[in-house]
């Protein structure tokens, strides 16, 4: 292909990527290395009361944002280099915290504890994902011809849902008195506040993420499925070989290469987890790096946010996104090169 053919196919990719991902991205970078600070001026405010006959009026100092000629608040911007980092890690707070030994306290800083959930969450539900998927395109793959579509119809329902209508319809069946959580109650034969506990609120989260999401991994696998070596699989059977040993030395080293493809989607989609935070209201219990960063953007009670620490959590996000699937990359790599 001519280089001015090349550049015609790709051109209008290669420049909206630049446009709508590398552009931002470096503005984020950017942002998260200045602090804005809104202009504000202490003004003389009189509050009367509705009194009758007579009113008693008082005069406080009030601070005020300033506006310039649009209405718009006044802010002062300055460069201060890693000062955002360091007050969403808080380094001086984790390293005291571990001469110490009071790992709790570590936990009590932001970051930190959607780190922790965070990872928690993307490395346990990723090797059910993988396992209920293959186990499921397995089935569907040995069921008869007759059973197969409507089977691959059932299993495809909760990734149709959207995330969040389907994460609030589970949390509806656990929170108060939920269809749930009376059967549990009938059964411990114990009143029980589901919601209200941390780890089983995680759980839940789990949970959904793993149906939502194993129906994906299934259709991969499936797919996968369809070209493994009739021939090979007829002379492992003939050598005698298990079932067990047909799928880990002829199904998994076909489906590899999926196997990946699957995990590095999965491992990309469960570090930015965030719609589960939000249905299940779990803000009070678990917080996850996307939600804190979204946490940073909401205004406090004079109406600033914190664009500067938001930035920040983005880029230490996206290091963190960078150092899990780097693992993974390497191995594809290798495999691309071999």
């Amino acid at each position: 292909m001519r280089r001015k053919t090349f550049w015609k196919f790709v051109g209008p990719s290669v420049a909206l990527m630049l446009f709508f991902i590398a552009a931002p991205l470096v503005a984020v970078l950017w942002q998260s290395f200045f602090l804005s600070v809104p202009v504000v001026q202490s003004v003389e405010v009189e509050t009367c009361s509705p009194g009758f006959p007579s009113q008693t009026c008082v005069t406080e100092l009030k601070s005020r944002p300033v506006l310039d000629e649009n209405g718009r608040p006044v802010t002062n911007t300055a460069f201060v280099g890693l000062q955002l980092y360091n007050a969403v890690v808080q380094p001086e707070t984790v390293w005291q915290a571990l001469k110490t030994g009071d790992y709790e306290a570590i936990l009590r800083i932001d970051f930190w504890r959607a780190l922790r959930f965070t990872l928690t969450f993307t490395f346990v539900t990723l090797p059910l994902v993988l396992s209920i998927g293959l186990a499921i395109a397995l089935a569907v793959n040995n069921a008869a011809p007759k059973v197969r579509g409507p089977v691959i119809f059932v299993s495809l329902l909760p990734y149709i849902i959207t995330p969040v209508i389907g994460g609030i319809s589970i949390y509806w069946l656990f929170v108060g008195d939920g269809i749930a959580t009376r059967l549990i109650e009938a059964v411990i034969d114990r009143n029980i506040a589901v919601m209200t506990m941390g780890w089983a609120v995680e759980a839940l989260m789990m949970f959904y993420r793993v149906w939502h999401v194993a129906p994906f991994a299934f259709v991969i696998f499936y797919a996968g499925l369809q070209g493994v070596n009739r021939d090979t699989l007829e002379s492992a059977m003939i050598d005698g070989a298990s079932r067990f040993e047909r799928l880990r030395y002829v199904i998994i080293p076909h489906l590899m290469p999926l196997i990946i493809f699957v995990t590095l989607i999965h491992l990309m989609d469960s570090y930015r987890v965030f719609e589960e935070v939000v249905a299940f209201n779990a803000q009070s219990q678990r917080i996850s790096l996307q939600w804190l960063t979204y946490d940073f953007l909401q205004p406090d009670d004079s109406g600033n946010r914190s664009i500067g620490r938001a930035s920040a959590s983005s880029i230490l996000t996206m290091i963190g996104i960078v150092i899990i699937l780097f693992p993974v990359l390497r191995r594809t790599w290798r495999d691309h090169k071999s």
